[in-house]
């Protein structure tokens, strides 16, 4: 790209009300890094946020809305007094770098274990083992078949997210993405194959989706629609999760109705596995963000195996507003200035990704040094 047009990614944006310095956005990334009992967020995260604060946007890591979401161990929650405090010295370290930072909601369901639960079963929609791995506080170990949730902790889920959303704007947050996408709780009911409910959560698309929109309303109720984000779209991922027949139509259907609420964003994952021959065959490379691109009218924010010319390009062509960044912010804390230079990437130590400390976490130089 020549040096003489500015690259898209780093023109400013506006989203919603929220005026973003670039459209280069780090996407939630689950480290670990919450090894404490109260599973709050420590100096030490707010380290790593503040050190990533040239992107435009910052998603937090996926973070529990109660103990009953909780399902991957040395991950921070959002339900009590000590993670709100914890949470409000990240965002006050993001703040100060001029940047901006949404809290990502997270209900685990199935991909939970009963190690978490002094043995009890996690929570779904319906008794299907997902057939994933759960990292549990004793290690990776297969899911289980969940037990069916009640009417009335259907209801009280719905109430959890929204005192989550609540909590997050006490710790600073700017606003919430709820994440309804890939194998969590959400996408459990979403997905025909774990939710074989019978009763108004189970059935057609609409019956299925009806969980997810009770969700957003209420959380729509504590947080402003253009301060609310969803994180969705169909996917094709091993064991309960291949894509089937209804796979594509209920994503049609579900980001079809966001457009009701005028929120924040749509968060976008392109293919994380390989499409052909399957449902979501025409969704490969590009497919996704035109396919969508089409049905959805508000910001959109692209993700995955996206390298700087084409979140370029995805922007120029206007598949998308903003680019989210998973990886390359894991070992690349200044990713905007690298793209900005032209220059190399870091490559990511694997072995420190889900680790504890500060070691692969907050020791990945800049290009500059940046003055603590």
């Amino acid at each position: 790209m020549s040096h003489r047009h500015i690259q898209p990614l780093l023109t400013p944006v506006r989203m919603g009300d929220l005026d973003l310095r670039n459209r280069i956005v780090m996407a939630p990334l689950t480290r670990m890094r919450a090894a404490n009992p109260a599973h709050a967020p420590t100096a030490l995260h707010a380290r790593y946020y503040a050190q990533r604060a040239s992107a435009g946007l910052i998603f937090g890591e996926c973070t529990a809305i109660s103990p009953a979401a909780y399902g991957w161990a040395d991950t921070p929650g959002l339900w009590s007094a000590e993670q709100v405090r914890g949470w409000r010295g990240v965002t006050d370290a993001v703040h100060a770098r001029g940047s901006l930072i949404f809290a990502q909601l997270w209900h685990t369901g199935a991909l939970s274990h009963p190690d978490f639960f002094g043995g009890a079963l996690p929570m779904s929609a319906s008794d299907v083992d997902p057939v994933q791995v759960s990292v549990t506080p004793s290690g990776r170990k297969p899911t289980v078949a969940p037990r069916p949730m009640t009417r009335d902790e259907i209801r009280q889920t719905v109430v959890d997210y929204a005192q989550a959303a609540r909590n997050a704007i006490e710790a600073g947050f700017d606003g919430v993405q709820i994440q309804a996408n890939y194998l969590y709780l959400i996408a459990q009911f979403f997905n025909k194959t774990t939710n074989r409910r019978t009763d108004e959560y189970g059935g057609s698309v609409e019956n299925r989706a009806r969980f997810f929109f009770e969700i957003l309303e209420t959380v729509l109720e504590v947080v402003p629609a253009n301060r609310v984000g969803v994180k969705t779209g169909p996917m094709n991922v091993d064991g309960a999760f291949v894509a089937n027949d209804e796979t594509l139509p209920t994503s049609e259907y579900v980001i079809g109705r966001l457009n009701d609420y005028d929120l924040s964003h749509l968060l976008l994952m392109g293919a994380t596995t390989d499409f052909s021959g399957t449902p979501l065959a025409a969704l490969a490379g590009d497919g996704m963000f035109r396919h969508f691109r089409a049905l959805y009218r508000g910001p959109l924010i692209a993700n995955t195996e996206i390298d700087r010319g084409r979140g370029n390009r995805l922007i120029e062509e206007g598949l998308a507003d903003m680019v989210a960044f998973g990886r390359p912010y894991i070992a690349n804390p200044d990713l905007p200035e690298r793209f900005a230079a032209e220059a190399p990437l870091a490559e990511v130590d694997w072995n420190t990704v889900y680790a504890s400390g500060p070691a692969g976490y907050i020791d990945y130089p800049a290009l500059e040094p940046v003055l603590d």
